[in-house]
């Protein structure tokens, strides 16, 4: 797929934002709309923010986000005066969704389905980005390295990777939440013996019973990261944890909380905070 540039912003808008767009769209899945606009809220409220605050312009940038789900976080950058804008993401039915809130606001974001482990970056992605991000989905990277390392080839020289992710041994961090049964619902569930924590498992949603059982394999912790950013070739330029997520406001009204107190201490760190957020510099 060719690589599309501008964003196009009608002026039928009226003034309007995109989430006002949205929700007044009556084609559109309620479930859809909820997934597009927590991400799209994050973007605008902490994310773009705190980008921007850092040192890292989103207007008149280049940008890529991997794992881009319904494209929430890339039409709050466009709106914010981002100058090209791509997606990927191994699920096509995402992308697809994607692409309809994209031509419903108006703007230009090329979709792509990819893997950024088992593929190459596309010829025209070579030393192009600005900024890339990855939210939420490097802990379910079977090699964070190597996906970090095809991400590095992407960038421009100094460009910036923002990355989030909620360490494995956090109350949620094997994700059986989304295992849709009782058990999912119990803090540091995933944390059990082979011998409990499987039977409790079984009862879940298949496809995420079997991604929970690989995020126990995988278990990604600050420290990993680290190592994997540094043998990628990325310095890291800021690190910020979390308490309560900011993703947490979208979902569930709650106030952001900070956990910097524990920062410097990593084992506390990768039980204590939701959250950790890493903005890592090609070097």
């Amino acid at each position: 797929m060719a690589m599309q540039t501008g964003i196009k912003q009608t002026g039928a808008n009226g003034g309007a934002t995109f989430k006002e767009i949205v929700d007044r769209e009556g084609s559109i899945p309620a479930r859809e709309k909820y997934l597009w606009g927590y991400m799209y809220g994050l973007a605008r409220e902490f994310m773009i923010p705190y980008l921007e605050a850092k040192g890292i312009p989103i207007r008149n940038a280049s940008i890529i986000e991997i794992g881009c789900a319904e494209g929430g976080n890339l039409c709050a950058m466009a709106e914010h005066g981002a100058r090209e804008l791509a997606g990927t993401d191994i699920a096509v039915e995402r992308l697809e969704s994607a692409d309809i809130f994209a031509r419903l606001l108006g703007i230009d974001v090329t979709y792509s389905s990819h893997d950024i482990i088992g593929e190459p970056p596309q010829p025209e992605w070579e030393n192009h980005f600005d900024v890339a991000f990855l939210r939420d989905v490097i802990e379910h990277l079977d090699d964070a390295t190597i996906a970090l390392r095809n991400i590095r080839r992407v960038l421009k020289p100094g460009g910036a990777l923002y990355v989030t992710f909620p360490p494995y041994y956090s109350p949620f961090g094997g994700h059986q939440h989304l295992l849709g049964n009782t058990a999912g619902k119990f803090p540091f569930m995933h944390l059990l013996p082979g011998l409990i924590f499987r039977p409790l498992i079984a009862s879940g949603i298949e496809r995420n019973r079997i991604e929970v059982e690989r995020l126990r394999e995988i278990r990604m912790t600050t420290s990993k990261f680290h190592r994997a950013a540094r043998d990628a070739g990325f310095a890291i330029a800021d690190e910020k944890l979390y308490f309560i997520r900011p993703v947490f406001k979208m979902k569930f009204g709650l106030r952001p909380i900070g956990a910097g107190i524990v920062k410097g201490i990593p084992g506390l760190r990768d039980v204590l905070a939701l959250e950790a957020g890493y903005i890592l510099k090609k070097v």
